[in-house]
């Protein structure tokens, strides 16, 4: 069986196509008539939900049923309340699809009740609605890391999904896909790592959140990544906060050793939870942000370009979520922040000269090359960012970002399906270069006469795009 990997990445789980109105029962309905109405309606579950509130109690399935049956004798008069899985896994409605994809691996259940703010039932999602990891490998692996006690055996099963990751890539897989599949396993792992690592610690008793940026925060992680990450707490009372941060810091510390020794290395800049500066209260955090937009030096952009694209990995969501919607209308409300943004995303010019001819910026050192991150990704990845930003968009990945803020700039669906393909096409050659280049430092380095005449065609196109988008930015910014 091949592995095979769709759909959406950071978009809300109410947003997946409906199969209908989820079918529900109270818990006093018996299994015979449950088994009916399952029947009827050709489904494989139905939601046991208290009548007057509609709120999900359980959720029982056809294979549940049969098995009790078939296997245990049970009495089809019995009340599904019986047999029901009860505390079934639950996410509101507006969570990310991919924050789905991974918990149900991890947990591995296969269906996901979705609710409203208030608690009434919206859907329910299956791992087949969903873009999930599928095919005998991927389930094998993700396997391989739940049941890993330590951190010698996870990093033999990231360096088994990165080489599964660059096969399915040289088997032809798209590259939006690959960077999915990768990004996926690669938060089972990391979500592994600090597992096992919490487990050496006495963590003290607050809501915290293991939060990702850079590449992982926006799912579009390649097979040559390093880290980004923070720490978000809620103290409980202010002046808490110092010797919480003293307590987390030598666990944080610990999971970026960790990660380091799985393949996850270690960030260059220092943007890491071990690090007091991005191990912080949700205050704090708030704090940063404002300061950042308020002030927009350019230490606050480049800031600006690493941490708003955070998303949470591991404890308590809620208190990223909360952070998230804090932060959601505030940047369309600074305008010379925007217009800071914007400048800095102008900066990364795509490598294009007058004649479209290609402009190399390797120097001695890597003569006649290009690199694909600076120049090729970025100017697609900020000048999006800051879109979405301004329309409010809070999805991380850039495709997801554009086709949000494509409809709130009435652009043509295939304008930006060209953008997609484009920056995908990108990505694809900086893959392709990661699995070839003899060193790190020509991980992102491309000479184009290494590519034949079609190729070398197909990414000046690429690069044509990220040129028309970076016009639309100086237009709007009038820069």
């Amino acid at each position: 069986m091949t592995d095979t990997y769709f759909g959406l990445s950071e978009g809300p789980l109410r947003s997946l196509p409906r199969r209908g109105v989820p079918l529900t029962t109270p818990p006093s309905t018996s299994v015979r008539d449950a088994m009916v109405r399952m029947n009827q309606t050709g489904t494989d579950n139905i939601v046991v939900v208290d009548e007057p509130s509609n709120r999900p109690l359980g959720i029982i399935t056809l294979s549940d049923l049969v098995h009790a049956i078939a296997f245990e004798g049970g009495d089809l008069e019995l009340p599904v309340a019986v047999l029901m899985t009860a505390a079934p896994f639950t996410l509101p409605a507006d969570a990310p699809a991919h924050r789905a994809t991974v918990l149900m691996t991890k947990r591995n259940v296969r269906h996901v009740i979705l609710v409203e703010p208030d608690g009434h039932l919206c859907n329910v999602v299956s791992r087949a609605d969903l873009f999930g990891l599928r095919g005998r490998d991927s389930e094998a692996l993700a396997e391989s890391v739940t049941m890993a006690t330590d951190v010698a055996t996870l990093a033999k099963v990231a360096a088994a999904i990165n080489q599964r990751g660059t096969e399915l890539f040289v088997a032809g897989m798209g590259a939006e896909k690959v960077c999915q599949w990768v990004s996926a396993l690669n938060d089972i792992t990391a979500m592994r790592i600090i597992e096992v690592i919490e487990d050496e610690f006495d963590l003290p008793a607050v809501p915290w959140c293991w939060l990702v940026f850079g590449s992982e925060g926006r799912l579009e992680q390649t097979f040559s990544t390093d880290q980004d990450n923070a720490i978000i707490f809620h103290p409980g009372v202010e002046e808490a906060t110092e010797e919480l941060r003293e307590a987390f810091l030598p666990f944080a510390q610990a999971v970026n050793r960790a990660l380091d020794a799985c393949g996850f290395t270690l960030c260059k800049g220092n943007y890491m939870a071990g690090n007091r500066s991005w191990c912080l209260s949700l205050a704090e955090w708030q704090n940063k942000f404002s300061s950042w937009m308020k002030v927009p030096e350019p230490e606050a952009i480049m800031h600006s370009t690493i941490f708003f694209d955070f998303r949470p990995l591991y404890g308590s969501y809620e208190l990223a979520d909360t952070l998230r919607n804090w932060l959601l209308p505030q940047p369309r409300t600074h305008e010379r922040f925007l217009r800071a943004l914007a400048e800095e995303a102008l900066t990364a010019s795509p490598p294009l000269g007058w004649a479209n001819n290609f402009v190399y910026d390797g120097g001695k050192q890597h003569p006649h090359t290009i690199n694909l991150k600076l120049r090729g990704s970025r100017p697609f990845v900020d000048a999006i960012r800051l879109w979405s930003l301004t329309h409010g968009v809070w999805a991380t990945n850039t495709a997801d970002r554009l086709r949000a803020v494509a409809r709130a700039r009435n652009q043509r669906p295939e304008t930006t399906a060209g953008e997609v393909e484009a920056f995908y096409l990108v990505q694809r050659f900086r893959m392709q270069q990661q699995i070839t280049a003899v060193n790190r430092d020509a991980a992102n380095r491309l000479d184009p006469a290494s590519l034949n005449a079609l190729n070398r065609l197909m990414l000046k196109e690429a690069f044509k795009q990220a040129r028309n988008i970076q016009m639309r930015l100086k237009l709007e910014y009038n820069i």
